[in-house]
């Protein structure tokens, strides 16, 4: 099973995708609330597949993807977003994500696109 990083500024979000990701045995490594946070643990923990929120304060998602890509090329980062923001998903996309999910968060699907990376 996989380490996560799970980068969102909800604290529900976080919860429910801990949840779901516990139950279908995988290990959060750890948890950040921003994006700033977010890169300094992915520099820190190395997970094998982070999720991002992209709509966060001190630093947005498609910037922490930025630096995390830059930081390591290879990372396997899933893009979360509400419905209705797909010109950043595009950007998201040429930025280096792996793939995006929105919320709310559909249990089978995430645990497919993880199972997939």
């Amino acid at each position: 099973m996989s380490k996560i990083l799970i980068v969102d500024d909800s604290r529900t979000s976080r919860k429910i995708l801990r949840t779901l990701l516990e139950e279908a045995g995988h290990e959060i490594v750890a948890e950040a609330e921003n994006g700033q946070d977010g890169v300094e643990k992915y520099k820190e923990f190395k997970p094998e597949v982070t999720t991002l929120d992209i709509t966060m304060p001190v630093m947005d998602g498609l910037e922490a993807l930025k630096l995390i890509k830059e930081f390591d090329s290879s990372a396997k980062v899933i893009m979360v977003t509400a419905a209705g923001q797909q010109n950043k998903m595009v950007e998201a996309i040429k930025v280096g994500a792996s793939e995006f999910v929105t919320k709310p968060f559909e249990k089978d699907n995430i645990l497919k696109l993880i199972e997939k990376m």
